[in-house]
């Protein structure tokens, strides 16, 4: 690991102002991907700035009915905060999905979102990587690409974002608060992650002078019909080859609100508008769904090792929808597919 600075940051406003004094800084929370990086060589921070300190560890209600998530509550601590529990469930069973019990009890929600991507070559500094060094290549694309994107890639970039947690924000239309030199914004989160394009090395649309303070859930929740499939490799502990997160809201069989989020397809959370229009006004049935799958999927492509994905994707959105429908969502302790 390379030698660096230490800072400890007394509040948000002491830890813009360090930041801004050394643009190479990297804000430290649980770090439970920021040392990896660092000792695999990939990020090389002069200084490291602690965070935990600052005043962002609880979780509040906020003027409407919503909830605020401070950027500095573990995961464990979310997942099993009794509002998440019993308003935002898919988000406790998304964050129960990922990780080691022992990772959860040190990952923050602000890290969660600014994790980087678990793709082999971003980490293998020997070999090319445009998102590690711009310009450089992509060698996933002709490559070993198994665990590789399908939506949303382009020519410079094939990696996907690894967040079980993104997912369910994703779904339920949080918002992400942040503050910079400038003072506070809020950015939508269909927003905050951005897709490779031309510029694969920029993950999101945060400041190089920010820090994330919160996260805000809306009012809605899918408190009754939701779940959150995640098929991977290894049940015990591995990333998403694909993830899903359904909401529904019902009357009788007819939806009057559906949305659908997928996870381990992109280079972020996945949402498609139109697909989920698809849905509102029509039977809770296995032809609805089925058209909503082939929108959500419209424009994916394959590469060598990964184009399995497209129809496991497939056979995870209806498998979803169905679990949601009957009100059984998919069991983070068992596993066993409902």
């Amino acid at each position: 690991m390379i030698g660096f600075q230490y800072a400890r940051a007394a509040d948000v406003a002491d830890a813009v102002r360090l930041m801004v004094g050394d643009p190479t800084a990297k804000f430290v929370a649980g770090g439970t991907n920021l040392i990896d990086l660092m000792k695999m060589d990939v990020e090389r921070p002069t200084t490291v700035i602690d965070i935990n300190r600052l005043a962002l560890t609880e979780v509040e209600e906020i003027a409407g009915g919503g909830l605020r998530i401070g950027a500095l509550v573990r995961n464990t601590d979310l997942a099993y905060h009794p509002a998440v529990e019993k308003r935002y469930p898919v988000l406790a069973s998304a964050i129960m999905a990922g990780a080691s019990p022992q990772l959860r009890n040190m990952a923050s929600t602000g890290g969660n979102l600014l994790q980087r991507t678990r793709c082999h070559y971003f980490y293998d500094t020997v070999t090319p990587c445009n998102k590690r060094e711009p310009g450089s290549g992509c060698s996933a694309i002709d490559g070993h690409n198994r665990m590789h994107a399908i939506l949303g890639t382009s020519d410079a970039c094939i990696a996907v974002h690894p967040s079980d947690m993104c997912v369910a924000l994703a779904l339920l239309d949080a918002k992400v608060r942040v503050a910079g030199v400038s003072g506070e914004r809020m950015i939508a989160f269909a927003d905050f992650h951005r897709l490779p394009g031309d510029t694969p090395q920029r993950d999101t649309n945060l400041g190089a002078d920010e820090i994330i303070t919160s996260v805000e859930l809306p009012p809605r929740g899918f408190a009754s019909n939701y779940t959150y499939l995640k098929i991977r490799d290894r049940l015990s502990y591995a990333f998403a080859l694909v993830s899903v997160a359904v909401g529904l809201d019902l009357d009788g069989g007819i939806i009057t609100e559906g949305r659908c989020a997928l996870g381990g397809v992109a280079h972020k959370p996945w949402r498609d508008h139109e697909a989920e229009a698809v849905l509102r006004g029509q039977h809770a049935d296995p032809a609805t769904f089925a058209r909503a799958a082939e929108m959500l999927l419209r424009g994916a492509h394959g590469y060598a090792q990964n184009a399995f994905k497209i129809e496991l994707a497939r056979r995870c959105i209806l498998r979803a929808f169905a679990q949601a429908t009957r009100g059984t969502p998919q069991s983070q302790s068992s596993k066993k597919i409902v």
